[in-house]
């Protein structure tokens, strides 16, 4: 997986050190990281079984089984002993879809304390694409490259125009927390998110969906790839449950 050197980093501000290996690039600037997770498919059977008064050390057969019965049936409760802890990088509009799922924990970079980046999400050429269709019943069309360069050129312009007058107010001795109502929401920002397998899994079902909207899903997809490395078992059952959370 891709890493950041000291030298990219530095271009980051946010985050002084390097950043380690379980990090997935996102986007153009962007990131999902993993930064700890105590979360195994043991923890689900561990926490089925005590309704027995019964405690596993390792997996069998009969544990999977156990799993797949747990997510067919939506007995969920068994899915939320464990956690996964995220530091994620990204644009502020894809943050805030994000932090409308309120069954995790969030702590967000603050914009009243530091200093901006002038890091910006400039969408490649194959994502620029038109809106079609009724509210609730949209589809997407890529656009010609003309117009996918020429609204890639549009953005990057009002970016430097916004963080220049950001900049420029700063200098002044505006406070940030006012400096920073000049910055649009394609800025990038990073927080971190702690979650358990249940709701990471209701988060997939609807951000790893078609219907998603595409920068978030890019995330989502990073995010699920951890899920099925700390929990293959409970990623397959999920996975054959139709994508449906328990």
């Amino acid at each position: 997986m891709p890493t950041y050197s000291p030298g990219t980093l530095a271009a980051v501000a946010v985050t002084p050190e390097v950043i380690p290996e379980n990090t997935i690039r996102v986007l153009d600037h962007g990131f999902v990281r993993l930064d700890d997770a105590m979360a195994d498919d043991l923890s689900v059977v561990n926490g089925a079984r005590v309704s027995f008064a019964r405690r596993k050390e390792e997996m069998d057969e009969s544990d999977e089984g156990l799993i797949r019965f747990l997510m067919r049936d939506r007995h969920g409760t068994p899915f939320e002993h464990n956690s996964f802890r995220f530091h994620i990088r990204c644009p502020l509009f894809v943050a805030r879809e994000w932090m409308r799922h309120r069954v995790g924990s969030f702590n967000e970079f603050s914009l009243r304390y530091a200093k901006a980046t002038d890091d910006f999400y400039v969408p490649a050429p194959e994502d620029v694409r038109s809106q079609v269709g009724k509210p609730g019943a949209y589809s997407f069309e890529r656009v010609s490259d003309e117009v996918a360069e020429t609204t890639r050129a549009k953005l990057q312009a009002v970016y430097e125009m916004a963080y220049l007058a950001y900049e420029q107010m700063v200098e002044l001795g505006v406070a940030r927390e006012l400096a920073r109502c000049a910055l649009p929401v394609g800025a990038y920002t990073e927080f971190y998110w702690t979650i358990n397998a249940r709701s990471l899994m209701n988060f997939l079902s609807l951000r790893n969906a078609e219907t998603a909207q595409r920068e978030i899903r890019r995330y989502a997809e990073a995010c699920e790839r951890f899920l099925e490395q700390h929990m293959p078992v409970t990623y397959e059952a999920f996975i054959a449950n139709g994508r449906i959370a328990p």
